[in-house]
């Protein structure tokens, strides 16, 4: 505890003296700035990151307040060893590049075309135009010179050779190998592992095949239609948006006529009560997605639907009703559940990035069929092989890594919204809030030295148009956020009503790219003069503009390109923790609740047998100590009842108690 408070210490120095240093350089050159209707800039801070500052402490010794000064020096030894990419040229000159950037304006930037023209990339199909980002030529030069001095090639070859990148727990890093077709050759530790993941997807084959086909059947002989997926974070984020992508797919959607998908993620009952509710469990697969098969949540909720199964149709049913996604092969037998029905997968897959394993492929195959998430597997490799390949210039997953890198780091963005213009992605942003935070959410490098400068985003979403009538005032009105836009050309759906101008499609592809230009280019208060805009108002209805936004399109929404779209996300944050130089493959932060939240448990357990309530000698704080009593004063029962399964009305219909169908 003593080590953990002098870090949190020492880090809250570095970013204060990082702080006071820059608005004290800067602060003359940008004070009339910040007069003008240039916008775009974040917030106060930027990069520029000096190696030793002078910083202002405060503290309070004995109810009184001291002020002391104080040089803040990065622990130099270490540093030398490591080399933060803060300490490089390449580093400095984009730093010193953002005055330069301070001085321009998208409304201006945009109308180069040779500029225009510059800033697309297309990788299969997948078009990108970054031309309203705050930067030029001299910009995306001095980022890609940044990605090579942190050595990101390097790292790139690194990862697709099975080396152990996640070096705080000695792993390879290999989602990659699991959307890899056969032929290929990828190693960890001496081993090609392509031949295992092709026997799994062996295996994911024939059981959805035997399952879709009526050949596996339930207890009481009838198919099993229905599967329930049981998992939490990548368990769930990622199968999550893979199959709402393609629920209105019309090829996909043939595929899954008569079955459907649903997923049980929170330990929350009330999410056991919406999952289950309306399902026969004689049609009813269960699908149990833990790599240890030791995850608290998922275990109690599995728990729980195996009682469910049980009460039903017997002991002996779990076996038909019941498979595992895990390792443990001596849990998932105790369990009850055939071994093999076990479908594995390994610790070279983070469960972030374990969409394209069985955590995602068996699920998503009993619905779609396998030969739909074949492709889905073809389109993410695709994009693999893209990022390893392509030069720097011409890398899709580079370039929008370090754009966004620049947004973070140097020109002090610390969020991006995340919006679709299908509602077909609408659980894209909360997937992608995973997948970057988790990874990228550090305030440590890889060796563990504290950072001098910003890492991650806070990622948020909605599909258009439903966001524009949320949080698009912010956006476009109070601080800069960037956006990435995507767009589809050919809809999911076809909708165009007689008498209707555009099609619905056309209609929300109209919104698709005005909001682009309107973040980018503003409304003057000149504008609104010559509008007759009434001058109590100006203020009011002028737009800065100078918001940087990017836009990608996709030619449709299928499984090919969802692969893609999944694949380019995944190397973007990758590309982003190369450069920042921390693990983006661990996630160490998600531990500490998860300890606390035993000895909660421990305690919640005692008092509710004993019934009694909380008390100082517990060991918690004031605050949680009341919080605690609070809740459980507002129990029926305080001391529990007599050992018995006990279910949310809505899961058993009777006489006294029948579901609400809102639920389903």
């Amino acid at each position: 505890d003593d080590d953990s408070s002098a870090f949190a210490r020492q880090r809250a120095v570095v970013r204060t003296g990082r702080r006071a240093a820059i608005d004290g350089d800067r602060a003359n050159d940008r004070a009339s700035e910040r007069t003008t209707d240039r916008g775009g800039r974040c917030d106060g801070d930027a990069a520029g990151v000096p190696t030793t500052t002078t910083t202002t402490v405060v503290r309070r010794v004995g109810g009184a307040r001291t002020v002391t000064k104080r040089n803040v020096t990065m622990a130099s030894a270490l540093k030398e060893k490591t080399k933060l990419i803060s300490t490089t040229e390449e580093w400095a000159a984009l730093a010193k590049h953002v005055a330069d950037i301070d001085q321009t304006h998208l409304r201006d930037l945009i109308q180069d075309p040779e500029r225009c023209a510059k800033m697309v990339i297309e990788a299969d199909g997948v078009y990108c135009d970054f031309a309203r980002q705050r930067a030029t030529d001299e910009t995306m030069s001095k980022l890609y010179d940044l990605a090579r001095a942190a050595g990101v090639k390097e790292k790139i070859n690194a990862m697709f050779n099975g080396e152990h990148i996640n070096n705080t727990e000695d792993r390879a890093v290999l989602h990659v190998a699991t959307r890899a077709p056969k032929d290929k050759v990828i190693n960890v530790d001496g081993r090609n592992v392509v031949p295992d993941v092709h026997d799994v997807l062996e295996k994911i084959k024939d059981f959805s095949d035997r399952v879709r086909n009526g050949e596996w059947i339930g207890e009481t002989g009838k198919p099993l239609t229905d599967v329930v997926a049981i998992g939490i974070g990548g368990s769930f984020l990622g199968p999550l948006f893979v199959h709402t992508s393609l629920r209105t797919n019309p090829e996909a959607a043939e595929q899954a006529r008569g079955r459907q998908l649903r997923f049980l993620a929170n330990v929350d009952p009330v999410d056991v009560a919406r999952s289950l509710n309306g399902l026969d469990p004689e049609t009813t697969l269960v699908i149990v997605v833990s790599k240890t098969f030791t995850t608290a949540e998922t275990m109690l909720n599995a728990r729980t639907v195996r009682t469910w199964i049980k009460a039903s149709l017997g002991e002996n049913a779990v076996k038909k009703h019941m498979v595992a996604i895990s390792t443990n092969l001596k849990l998932v037998e105790e369990f009850g559940i055939d071994p093999d029905n076990a479908f594995a997968f390994w610790d070279w897959v983070g469960g972030r990035y374990s969409v394209c394993s069985a955590v995602g492929m068996l699920p998503l195959s009993l619905q779609y069929g396998y030969e739909t998430m074949e492709q889905f597997l073809q389109g993410a490799w695709a994009m693999d092989q893209h990022f390893a390949n392509a030069p720097f210039e011409k890398n899709l997953p580079v370039t929008l890594g370090m754009l966004s890198l620049w947004n973070v780091s140097f020109l002090g963005c610390p969020a991006r919204a995340i919006l679709p213009y299908t509602q077909a992605l609408a659980k894209l942003a909360p997937h992608i809030q995973q997948v970057a935070m988790e990874s990228n959410g550090k305030g440590v490098s890889k060796e563990g030295l504290p950072l001098d400068y910003e890492t991650g985003e806070i990622d948020f979403g909605e599909p258009g148009t439903n966001g524009q009538h949320s949080f698009y005032q912010l956006i476009h009105q109070g601080r800069t956020i960037p956006c990435d836009f995507i767009g589809i050309v050919k809809s999911q759906q076809s909708v165009y009503l007689k008498g209707e101008i555009v099609s619905n499609h056309d209609e929300l592809m109209c919104n698709f790219f005005a909001q682009a230009d309107a973040l980018a280019v503003g409304k003057s208060a000149i504008e609104l003069r010559a509008e007759s805009c009434p001058d109590a108002l100006i203020p009011h209805k002028t737009f800065t503009g100078n918001r940087p936004s990017l836009s990608i399109l996709l030619p449709e929404l299928n499984a090919f390109t969802t692969g893609q779209l999944l694949s380019l996300y995944e190397h973007r944050v990758a590309v982003q923790g190369f450069v920042w130089g921390v693990n983006s493959f661990d996630q160490w932060g998600v531990e500490l609740g998860k300890v606390l939240a035993t000895r909660v448990r421990t305690a919640m357990n005692t008092k509710r047998t004993k019934g009694e309530i909380m008390s100082p000698s517990d060991g918690f704080n004031p605050s949680t100590t009341s919080m605690l009593n609070r809740y459980l004063a507002g129990k029926a029962k305080l001391i529990y009842p007599e050992p018995k399964d006990v279910f949310p009305c809505d899961l058993i219909e009777g006489d006294e108690c029948r579901p609400p169908t809102s639920y389903v």
